[in-house]
């Protein structure tokens, strides 16, 4: 009977249940409504139905329940239900000249029940609602401490929709995001089979008879409420299996739950394209997911290059048949797999058969790797397969790496040393035979087996211990010079003496193998955090780039080039190579080889290219794209000296990693230009500002004592000339035009300084226009003006003085570029809603490029023109519509002039009693 150890609940976990515990006690103080979902194939399945009795359950155990909103689709047993309930009245819209019945929001946050019942959760309200889709009214339900019961149609989830629109070929546009159906606190699912439900439409249960007639030609086809069904209980159980890991994080529970198909496959040195291929099988016939996970252990570091290119290519095919693959590390394989399997609640895992051996050789070698997890978890499920060995791959045609060749110097350097070492010790002990015990000088061939090990590995500290021993025995022990023993207890000793020199040397190659493993990790480690750390000063992409070339070329002995956009959004070689391509010749004579074409393939598709991708792998630099959070910021093209390094796992994480830190430092950069670019803008308009007000201030006395002065002079004839009064009315004439343009520059002062108020009243709009007309009476001149208002218009909430402002300025601007005979009309009517306004004139119309920029401020017609004015009249128009939420627009006419329209809302006008007018 084996006894296995407690398993100790993870201390990260337990920390984070005591901070998600300490939160759930603080939102006491302020609750956060509950949501549930019922959730169907489509209609008909008895949503609303099982919405209604869970309502009326809850209200009878005295839980204050409201109806915001049912539909019955006159549905006799769902009508009945609704009996008994508080009932929400529903909000009139108008569309349309149609009135609209929809769910009263408001009314409902007055209420303010403990349960509300919302139908319909991706119907899309009436315009003029608050918000655009319920599902958006139900959020600021729940945000009001509300609980919410509502229904859901699973072609109506956003991610599914074009999905089921191909099964059914009817693709509806209300949708629900997949985000606030996941969050939902409970989906329950409503569910009945296909016959059922077309029982139910052809009894008239789901729809009117003519209705039903014509749903069941189109969409209530038994093929597609099959396929809806399944796909609704895949949703659900999908949805059931994220609650149930949730579950058990939260609970820190390590057993496996057998509670899907799930299956973990384990690629190992050889087979391995077999057990990936027979786990892909397994998933497709179970229909569940599946990882492909490879246990890399000190041992199985020291594979060759064409082992790991197989297993590495082994975890490419297992990605491309829709595998999620890792590469985990550790002692003890067994271990490793079986605490994934647990983390992740595989039930099976997937291993490959190896050809039985003999006794002896499992003696020495030990057990199966199955044999190992069967033994430490019962509760998982252990499947073999064959691994029938596929035609070999070829070897590596690269050439051997510095580092092989290095190893292979080393590993003769070794045996030679050891050598020397063992004889110099029996010289140095021969002196001391008659002064120190065999025992001691036993320690002397010991200390040399720990020194090999420590410095050349295994292999030498387990030659070393077999020559110690053979050196001892002829040199030292009794009859010397002979490999003869007189006492059998020496053969004890011999053997001790082996097995202690082959244990060291084992523990001591591991150890030092594992410190050159730690080594290099914290040099990864040490390399990525200057890198982080040089990024995070930069201020310009040319210290970006700089950086980049600087500690990846010697990191990964790589050329490396970052590739950056242009403003059309094209990879440019000259914005990142000139500076490390003129200081490095061997750089420069090999970057012809960098094809422009593939990077920009991969900055355009997102995804990586090169050498041993799937795309163009016969180029012999890997292209990765710069990805940030807003957009794909470049390409990093990276060409190593050995190509192979790019097959390992860890230097192509290590790889991304730096993309992705080049990426986020380039995407900050930007952000900090524009912010920059925004900033002297804002200063700019600022200074502007200030300036046109104080202008404007200092301007407006004297130009009112030039216009009372002109008008004088004018009007005074016993002394002046008729010539001296045309000179003073022209003088006055074009003292009230500056005038008129100093007040422009106010009012567009007062307006982007934010001190605009507003003072709204209920008034007939011709009073308006009316008052509009005669404030612009000397600009019209001879033209002529004309009126159009429809029939029967309502009153309007608006600021009068200003919209008087913006009709002046129409007007003004109307009668500027048309002739002097020709015609203004001024129209007015109701349109969509909204309450529309138009100055049309007979004039030149605008030109094409001035359409974008007619509104803003100091834009003209024409830079240099006969025209009086700045550019400023269209602009106060603008700023003052949309004070009052409401939008201004221009357009050419279609024969001559233009059109420029104002909208304004409509609202509500106040009733006017007149029950106590007189007669």
């Amino acid at each position: 009977m084996s006894i296995r150890p407690l398993s100790r609940p993870d201390p990260d976990q337990l920390l984070a249940k005591i901070i998600e515990d300490a939160d759930e006690q603080d939102s006491r103080v302020e609750r956060h409504g509950k949501l549930r979902i019922y959730f169907g194939s489509s209609a008909g399945v008895g949503k609303t139905y099982a919405m209604l009795q869970a309502g009326k359950r809850r209200a009878n155990d005295g839980v204050n329940v409201l109806i915001g909103i049912v539909e019955t689709h006159g549905r006799s047993e769902t009508a009945a239900l609704v009996d008994g309930l508080a009932l929400l009245p529903r909000k009139k819209f108008g569309h349309h000249g149609k009135s609209i019945d929809e769910f009263d929001i408001d009314a409902a946050l007055v209420a303010k029940p403990d349960l509300i019942l919302v139908d319909e959760f991706a119907h899309t309200n009436a315009t003029g609602s608050r918000h655009p889709k319920r599902w958006q009214d139900v959020d600021e339900l729940l945000n009001a401490g509300m609980d919410v019961f509502t229904t859901l149609n699973v072609q109506h989830l956003e991610s599914l929709n074009d999905v089921i629109g191909g099964i059914t070929g009817i693709r509806v546009n209300e949708t629900v995001p997949d985000k606030i159906f996941d969050a939902a606190n409970e989906v329950i699912l409503v569910d009945i089979t296909a016959e059922e439900l077309l029982a139910r439409l052809k009894a008239g249960k789901v729809y009117l008879p003519q209705q039903a007639e014509r749903a069941a030609k189109n969409f209530f086809r038994k093929g597609n409420l099959m396929a809806l069904r399944e796909i609704a209980l895949r949703r659900t159980a999908d949805r059931v299996e994220d609650d149930v890991e949730a579950y058990r994080d939260k609970e820190s529970i390590n057993q496996v739950w057998k509670t899907d198909a799930a299956l973990l496959a384990c690629i190992g040195t050889s087979g391995s394209e077999s057990v990936v291929r027979s786990a892909a099988r397994l998933a497709g016939e179970f229909g569940g997911r599946w990882h492909a996970v490879y246990v890399e252990t000190p041992a199985l570091q020291r594979l060759s290059m064409t082992k790991r290119e197989q297993i590495l290519g082994a975890l490419k095919l297992a990605e491309s048949l829709g595998a999620t693959t890792a590469v985990l590390s550790g002692e003890v394989i067994a271990s490793v797999l079986i605490d994934y399997a647990r983390q992740h609640n595989f039930s099976r895992i997937v291993l490959g058969r190896h050809a039985p051996s003999s006794r002896l050789s499992r003696l020495f070698r030990g057990r199966y790797l199955h044999e190992r997890i069967a033994a430490m978890r019962l509760d998982i499920d252990l499947i073999e397969v064959s691994t029938k060995q596929s035609p070999s791959h070829p070897p590596s045609t690269d050439p051997a790496s510095p580092i092989t060749t290095s190893t292979k110097r080393i590993h003769w350097r070794a045996y030679i040393v050891t050598t020397l070492a063992c004889l110099a010790t029996t010289l140095l002990a021969t002196p001391l035979v008659d002064k120190l015990d065999l025992a001691n000088i036993v320690m002397f061939f010991l200390l040399v087996v720990v020194f090999v090990a420590v410095k050349y590995g295994r292999a030498p500290a387990a030659f070393a211990a077999v020559f110690g021993v053979l050196l001892f025995d002829f040199f030292f022990v009794p009859p010397r010079f002979s490999f003869a023993v007189s006492d059998v207890q020496y053969l004890l000793t011999f053997a001790v003496m082996l097995a202690v020199g082959l244990i060291t040397g084992q523990l001591t190659a591991s150890l030092r193998y594992q410190v050159r493993v730690a080594a290099s990790r914290e040099s990864r480690a040490r390399l990525l955090y200057e890198f982080s750390r040089d990024l995070s000063g930069a201020l310009q992409v040319e210290q970006v780039v700089t950086t980049t070339t600087t500690l990846l070329e010697p990191t990964f002995r790589a050329q490396i080039a970052l590739l950056l956009p242009d403003k059309n959004d094209r990879l440019t070689a000259s914005a990142s190579l000139p500076n490390s391509v003129a200081n490095n010749a061997t750089t420069s004579a090999s970057f012809p080889q960098l094809d422009m074409a593939i990077a920009q393939w991969s900055f355009d598709k997102n995804e990586i290219a090169g050498y041993a991708t799937d795309t163009l792998p016969s180029n012999p630099f890997r292209y990765i794209p710069l990805k940030a959070p807003m957009r794909v910021r470049g390409v990093l093209a990276v060409r190593p000296d050995n190509p192979s390094l790019l097959l390992m796992p860890e230097q192509t994480r290590q790889l991304e990693t730096y993309a992705v830190l080049i990426a986020i430092a380039l995407e900050r950069i930007h952000y900090v230009d524009v912010a920059q670019g925004a900033l002297v803008n804002i200063e700019s308009e600022k200074l502007r500002n200030n300036l046109l007000a104080a202008m404007s201030h200092d301007l407006r006395t004297p130009l009112t004592a030039m216009i009372g002065l002109a008008e004088s002079l004018s009007l005074t004839n016993n002394q002046n000339t008729n010539t001296s009064a045309e000179i003073g009315h022209n003088l006055a004439q074009e003292a009230r035009r500056m005038a008129t343009l100093v007040e422009n520059l106010l009012d567009m002062a007062r307006i982007q300084s934010g001190n605009i108020r507003l003072k709204r009243e209920w008034l007939p709009i011709e009073e308006v226009i009316g008052a509009a007309i005669q404030s612009v009476k000397a600009a019209v001149a001879t033209r002529q003006v004309k009126v159009e208002l429809a029939a029967h218009l309502p009153l309007i909430e608006i600021d009068a003085v200003l919209i008087e402002r913006v009709l002046a300025n129409l007007i003004e601007n109307a009668a500027k570029f048309s002739s002097p005979d020709s015609m203004i009309t001024i129209s007015a009517a109701v349109k969509a809603n909204q309450f529309s306004v138009a100055v049309i004139d007979a004039g030149t119309g605008i030109a094409e490029k001035m359409m974008s920029t007619i509104f803003d401020k100091f834009s003209r017609g024409e830079n240099e023109s006969i025209i009086h004015g700045v550019g400023l009249g269209l602009a106060i128009c603008r700023a003052i519509v949309e004070a009052h939420g409401g939008k201004i627009s221009a357009a050419n006419n279609m024969i001559q002039g233009a059109t420029f329209t104002f909208l304004l809302p409509l609202g509500t006008p106040p009733t006017i009693d007149t029950s106590h007018d007189e007669i």
